[in-house]
């Protein structure tokens, strides 16, 4: 299946900002973060299909399987003042 991952801000830093992932099924979000080399404690926003996953991360999402097409993107928190 394919998923369509979209990196923003230092996340881009030595990866490309949109890739396709030809993955197996049954491939999970928690599983794309493992394989993009990206700790789940970087990431402050985690969009699955415009939907933000880790408002409640108990709701076991990250660990729900994919599906083909599915559009995953990736925000670090963001700093500034």
């Amino acid at each position: 299946m394919k998923v369509e991952v979209r990196l923003f801000a230092y996340f881009r830093d030595g990866r490309e900002k949109k890739s396709i992932l030809d993955l197996a099924e049954g491939t999970t979000p928690r599983e794309v973060l493992d394989a993009i080399k990206i700790d789940l404690d970087e990431v402050s926003i985690f969009l699955l299909n415009g939907r933000d996953i880790l408002l409640n991360e108990a709701d076991g999402k990250l660990d729900n399987p994919l599906k083909d097409n599915d559009v995953i993107a990736l925000f670090p928190p963001v700093g500034g003042g």
